[in-house]
C-alpha cells in the first residue's frame, strides 16, 4: 500500500475533500399495467408474483436470471 511521504496540511486535505460533489441517480419512468414504477437504467429488474414473491429478474423484456 502506498505511503505518503510528508503529512498533508488541513487546507490541503479539505480542499481536496470539497471537490466531491453527490450527485442524484437518473431514474427512467416506465408505466406497466397502469402503474407508474421508477427505475434505473441499464438494470434487470426483478418480477415478482401477487404475493410479492420474486420469480425471476427480466431485462428488456426477456428472462435473464432466476431469482
Amino acid at each position: 500500500m502506498a505511503v505518503p511521504k510528508r503529512k498533508m496540511s488541513r487546507a490541503n486535505t479539505r480542499a481536496r475533500r470539497s471537490q466531491w460533489k453527490a450527485t442524484a441517480p437518473q431514474l427512467v419512468k416506465t408505466v406497466e399495467n397502469g402503474k407508474v414504477t421508477y427505475s434505473l437504467p441499464h438494470q434487470a429488474k426483478v418480477v415478482t408474483d401477487s404475493a410479492g414473491t420474486p420469480l425471476y429478474f427480466e431485462y428488456k423484456g426477456r428472462k435473464v436470471a432466476d431469482a
